[in-house]
This record gives C-alpha cells, sequence and structure tokens, in this order.
C-alpha cells in the first residue's frame, strides 16, 4: 500500500469578501485538478428552478436541520433572513479519511466557526487548511463588483462595507492568495495544493515502521 493509499486528505477552507474572486477560482482548480471535490451544503430554503437535491444543496426541513444541531452533525452553520445553511461534518470527513481533498467555498463565519471546532477535534484540525483570498486593493475590488451590472448603488456600498470588515480577519488563515489575475491565482492555488498534499500531519502514524 502506497503512503497515499493511507494519509488523509485535506479539507480546504477558501474564504474573501465578495468580488475577491474566491468562487472562480475554486472552480477553476478543480477542473484543472480533477481530482478535489466540493463540499454540498445543507438548507432549509427551497430548491431554486433546476437545483437539485444533493448535488447544488441537500435540501431540509426546518426539524430535520434542528435535529442533525442537536445531533452535532455540523462543522459550521448559520442562520441567513430566516433559513439555516450548514455543513455536515460527514461531507468533509468521509472524503477526508478516504484521501481525498474537498473544498469548502464559505464565508468567513463559517470559516471561523469551523476554525473553533477543530480546537477540539484532532481529526478535523489535521484536514483543514484556511485559504484566505484577497483582491489587490479595495479599488479593484470596487471596479469588479461594479462590473457584475447585478447589484444597486446601495448594494455595491454594503459590500464594500462589510469586505473592510472581513479582510481584518486575514491573520485567522493559513495562507493568504492576493487574487491580481484569475489564471495566475488558479496556478498558484493548485501549487500550493501539490504542496499541502506532502504535510506530514495527514501522514499515517506508521509510515516509516
Amino acid at each position: 500500500m502506497s503512503v497515499n493509499d493511507k494519509q488523509l486528505g485535506m479539507a480546504l477552507i477558501v474564504s474573501g469578501p465578495s468580488g475577491a474572486g474566491k468562487t472562480s477560482i475554486c472552480q477553476k482548480v478543480r477542473h484543472e485538478m480533477g481530482d478535489v471535490a466540493f463540499s454540498v451544503s445543507c438548507t432549509t430554503r427551497p430548491p431554486r428552478s433546476g437545483e437539485i437535491d444533493g448535488k447544488d444543496y441537500f435540501f431540509l426541513s426546518r426539524e430535520q436541520f434542528e435535529k442533525k444541531i442537536s445531533q452535532n452533525q455540523f462543522i459550521e452553520f448559520a442562520e441567513v433572513f430566516g433559513n439555516y445553511y450548514g455543513t455536515l461534518k460527514s461531507e468533509v470527513l468521509d472524503r477526508t479519511r478516504c484521501g481525498r481533498d474537498v473544498f469548502l467555498d464559505i464565508d468567513i463565519q463559517g470559516a471561523m466557526q469551523i476554525r473553533e471546532a477543530s480546537v477540539n477535534d484532532p481529526e478535523l484540525a489535521k484536514c483543514t487548511e484556511f485559504v484566505f483570498i484577497v483582491p489587490p486593493s479595495r479599488q479593484e475590488l470596487e471596479r469588479r463588483l461594479r462590473g457584475r451590472q447585478s447589484d444597486s448603488e446601495e448594494q455595491i456600498c454594503k459590500r464594500l462595507e462589510k469586505s473592510s470588515y472581513e479582510i481584518k480577519f486575514w491573520k485567522k488563515y493559513d495562507y493568504i492568495l492576493i487574487n491580481n489575475e484569475l489564471e495566475d491565482s488558479v496556478c498558484r492555488l493548485c501549487n500550493l495544493i501539490q504542496s499541502l498534499r506532502s504535510a506530514s500531519k495527514r501522514m499515517p502514524e506508521d509510515l516509516f515502521k
């Protein structure tokens, strides 16, 4: 059996302010590497047109979600505008135990919950790597938000204000990726993932026995 058959996979917790480009980067990295899974979140909101249960989200009733909360099945969750959203432990650890890597494209609140949970969970601590993606400047962030042409002026101002608060959390992450140019950022994140696959903390205890 090779080392790769025995070592734990990693959970890549990726966060950043709206407009930083984290979702685009993660999607392209998955396409480039081909062997990184994507964590599917749970939600109590109803499915939108075209969304598939188990692919886009796991759609749960409020009762089902709250039962899973009481059973400590989530590594992070939050209530947003009357609906719950959360990530199941099993969605992450079932993959990493098999040596697979998994992306969690998640907001800073959720990432900090996972960071806190890993303090008392040695397995989760071994698996998690926290990556913070930021634009090169506030001016560039504003340019990107306006370039979407999907938000009102009020929404843009709120996103910029929120981003100023979120960027303060950068020291809580293990790695910082400044997204100047998409393809270059994709290449750098792919290289980081390849390096992290050699992390000793995820190697089996009997590696050299």
